[in-house]
């Protein structure tokens, strides 16, 4: 797709929501791409998901590959 469609369709979009989570991601990725090199901030939501995932690894609550590949064969009835 062109670059000129692209913006048009994406303004657009813009246009359309209400959503402000949206908007605030958006806003972020485009200012990351003109700061490019600049350290990633996360949400308080997303420091807390990666320290409760580094809490279960730390207490050995993982799957290892095999596990988790017999894990989702199990979920797609496979």
């Amino acid at each position: 797709m062109a670059v000129s469609g692209l913006k048009q369709k994406l303004i657009g979009k813009i246009n359309q929501t209400e959503d402000s989570g949206i908007l605030e991601e958006m806003y972020r990725l485009i200012v990351n791409e003109e700061t490019e090199g600049s350290i990633y901030v996360l949400s308080d939501e997303q420091r807390n998901a990666v320290e409760e995932a580094q809490q279960q690894f730390k207490n050995g609550q993982f799957l290892n590959s095999e596990q988790a590949d017999k894990e989702i064969k199990e979920w797609l009835g496979e």
